[in-house]
């Protein structure tokens, strides 16, 4: 959840806060403010220099609403819900997952049956947090979370908002394979919106309606291609796994991703793979690591599409969040679009030596089929077809069986063996179709944004007055630097000081420019956004024949050096890229002050 420091300081610094305010507010909805935004957009930027520059991906942006019969494909229309159970008294609408685990131990109950989840709440008393009504034998229902929409005037075409933009990435596979060539493995990313009519959003930026994913889709050939596990072998990791939540003295496994892999714990290498990158990535833009693991999803609470799920979870005021995904879908995916769809989901393998091969086949005689089944004749082809593939032998005798439709639906027809016309061929195959596997990194960037509010919210003293700081990293912080003229009656100071911002932004550097009250107000507003470094334009920079310098303060630890202005853009983008300022500390003059911090 978020502490209420951080949600405080989030509004009044211009982070974020909930949305349509003047109207009542909106549950569910945030607004990022301009530090916010600039916090968001760099987290992406970061996401997106290493899992789409640096793997070699390739990145889309697709619609944000989708047709109907795209969820009926994937799954989404049917499997897509939450558990909701209703106040009988003043008809609020709650998470029943959400109210057993808040007054019992239980920390996935959305693992559990709907039923057990009723028993839950009658068992342990729980009432409704809105008024207080005992909520025992009221049903839990199955909630759908899609937001419905209509494209189009009139008879619309039913549509919704996508509430991953996974499916925007694999029902254009058709075409992003031809830009790949047809060859695997390949990724491909997107960066976007998602919605969920949550039942009940809660946490600041943790449970929203409308959020943005940054999600890889990986395609590979499962017979075939490896990934380069060796690069992360050795990553260390704090594992929790599925066996060690279930027992009753369960702890966590740390180990490595080679030795996860090695041992099954971690039963995809592919997998094995993105988690070692994750963790690379999430040291990089400052998660703090003692906060934070991968946990195994239980066989309950696993997406449809998944044979096996790990999240990574940071800790945030006592709570443990999901802040991304790591799924192993197979060909679930591809192979539902590609039954649904009118375009093949497949790839061509080439083989490295023709083959020589007998192949079943049949040559329905539609001028039977067509006056003896009427509307299922094509049905009754297609059947034929499959079944010689799957089952020749079913040819033998002097008919055949076939069964048309689904479910209830399903019709058994009876077709004479010569007017199917089977026949075994002997042909020769340059390759074959595969359908592609797929493993899908799944950030969510919303909770990346508030896991690095709160992991980097810090308090300490300096010169004896408590300060509140934000010690993001450089590449992520809303603001690289901050620019003051020390004092606003000299204008060879303000002149300066004004050559310095411009100069930095058309280096490309996100810069505050500040001269109103004292040095040290000026300071603590800038490290209270996690601004990195200060800039400050004195009398001893520009005075004597010598050339102009400034006064370099690191936020952290107060410490300044005094660096050639015309040097300074150069020096700061080398630290907003990972430079050390001990480095700076190396080669330039320390500024000797007063200030200590504690």
């Amino acid at each position: 959840m978020a502490s209420e420091e951080i949600v405080e300081l989030a509004k009044r610094r211009g982070f974020f806060f909930g949305s349509n305010g003047a109207y009542g507010g909106t549950a569910g909805f945030y607004t990022f403010g301009p530090q916010g935004a600039a916090l968001k957009k760099n987290v992406e930027d970061a996401w997106r220099d290493r899992f789409t520059i640096r793997e070699g991906n390739r990145e889309i942006e697709a619609p944000t609403i989708m047709p109907e019969p795209v969820f009926e494909a994937s799954g989404h229309l049917d499997t897509f819900d939450d558990m909701l159970v209703e106040c009988p008294e003043c008809g609020e609408s709650h998470r029943a997952d959400h109210l057993v685990e808040e007054v019992t131990e239980i920390e996935d109950a959305e693992a559990l049956p709907g039923a057990e989840v009723e028993e839950l709440i009658a068992d342990n008393d729980i009432a409704c947090p809105s008024c207080g009504t005992a909520l025992a034998g009221v049903t839990v229902e199955d909630f759908n979370l899609m937001f419905a929409t209509d494209i189009g005037p009139g008879d619309a075409q039913p549509g919704y908002l996508r509430p991953e933009t996974a499916q925007g990435i694999f029902v254009e596979f058709p075409r992003l394979k031809e830009y790949a060539r047809g060859n695997l493995p390949f990724g491909i990313t997107q960066i976007g919106p998602a919605y969920r009519n949550e039942i009940s959003p809660r946490g600041g930026l943790l449970r929203l309606r409308e959020f943005t994913q940054a999600e890889l889709e990986q395609f590979i050939d499962p017979e075939e291609d490896e990934p380069p596990l060796d690069r992360v072998r050795d990553v260390e990791v704090r594992l929790y796994p599925a066996t060690e939540q279930q027992a009753e003295d369960g702890e966590y496994v740390e180990t490595t991703v080679g030795e996860a892999v090695d041992e099954g714990i971690i039963g995809s290498p592919w997998v094995g793979y993105y988690l070692g990158v994750a963790k690379r990535w999430y040291d990089r833009v400052g998660v703090d690591l003692d906060r934070f693991r991968f946990r195994q999803h239980l066989a309950g609470e696993r997406a449809h599409y998944a044979s096996d799920c790990w999240d990574a979870e940071s800790e945030v005021d006592g709570d443990w969040i999901e802040i991304a995904g790591f799924s192993y879908r197979s060909d679930y995916d591809l192979s539902k679009h590609d039954a649904y769809g009118d375009d093949a989901f497949t790839v061509f393998k080439r083989y490295d030596e023709p083959k020589t091969v007998e192949r079943a086949t049949v040559d329905p005689d539609m001028s039977v089929l067509g006056p003896e089944f009427g509307g299922d004749a094509a049905a009754v082809a297609e059947a034929l077809e499959t079944l010689a593939e799957r089952d020749p032998d079913a040819f033998d005798g002097e008919t055949v069986s076939v069964e048309v439709g689904d479910g209830d639906d399903a019709e058994t027809h009876e077709v004479d063996a010569d007017v199917a016309n089977f026949s075994v061929e002997t042909v020769t195959e340059n390759g074959e179709h595969l359908t592609p596997h797929v493993v899908e990194p799944s950030f969510g960037v919303g909770r990346t944004v508030q896991t690095l509010l709160a992991h980097a919210y810090s308090e300490d003293e300096v010169d004896g007055e408590e300060r509140t700081f934000l010690s993001l990293e450089p590449e992520v912080a809303p603001q690289d630097a901050a620019v003051f003229p020390l004092v606003t009656n000299d204008d060879r100071l303000t002149e300066l000081a004004d050559e310095v911002a411009a100069d930095l932004r058309e280096a490309g550097l996100a810069v505050a420019y500040d001269d109103s009250g004292s040095i040290g107000r000026r300071y603590r507003r800038q490290d209270e956004i996690g601004t990195p470094f200060c800039v400050t334009v004195d009398r001893d920079g520009v005075e004597g024949d010598g050339e102009d310098t400034v006064t370099v303060r690191e936020r952290d630890s107060a410490a300044q050096v005094r660096v050639p202005a015309a040097e300074l853009a150069a020096e700061l983008a080398a630290l907003r890229a990972g430079g050390d300022f001990d480095d700076l500390v190396d080669r330039y003059e320390t500024v000797e002050t007063d200030v200590e911090t504690s």
